[in-house]
């Protein structure tokens, strides 16, 4: 399953880039989502590029039946970033979630173009699901979730441009 939201931070492209390539913004994201355990366990970091590995706790609310055989409350999140400056403006990358023990699996990419003194981010993402029969429906229960994540980080993310 495959979709996308798109986001404009009220930001110039390279002051979200800075927000984007420090490792702090992301810990600092993480925490204030209510995140726990927020750890950096990889980091590789050049003036053009961020690869950042982050392992977390994350609790899910509202778990349908159908999911909880798949879905505990509590699920550890291994999150991989790759964040580029690609040299002439424009910022993106690409990033998996590997939720350890749940047959989900997300994938995708990240993009930020230059709008005036604003940028516009746009998120696009893939969710894969390996059971059968009910794959969809936890595919649709993992789009809402991601969903409502992506909601929080923007939120996050515009409080953290006004702050730095």
């Amino acid at each position: 399953m495959e979709f996308g939201l798109t986001h404009t931070f009220d930001a110039p492209a390279e002051k979200c880039w800075a927000m984007f390539s420090d490792p702090k913004s992301h810990v600092a994201k993480f925490t204030e989502m209510g995140h726990i355990g927020v750890e950096i366990v990889e980091k590789k970091k050049t003036k053009k590029q961020l690869h950042i590995v982050i392992t977390r706790e994350v609790a899910i609310d509202g778990i349908p039946g159908f999911a909880k055989k798949f879905i505990k409350p509590q699920n550890t999140l291994v999150s991989t970033d790759t964040w580029n400056d690609y040299g002439d403006g424009t910022y993106g990358g690409e990033f998996a979630l590997d939720t350890k023990g749940v047959p989900v699996n997300i994938t995708g990419t990240t993009n930020l173009v230059p709008d005036g003194d604003q940028s516009i981010y746009t998120v696009n993402l893939n969710v894969t699901v390996n059971v059968p029969l009910i794959g969809g429906k936890l595919a649709e229960f993992s789009k809402k979730i991601a969903l409502e994540n992506l909601a929080k980080e923007f939120a996050i993310g515009d409080s953290w441009l006004a702050s730095h």
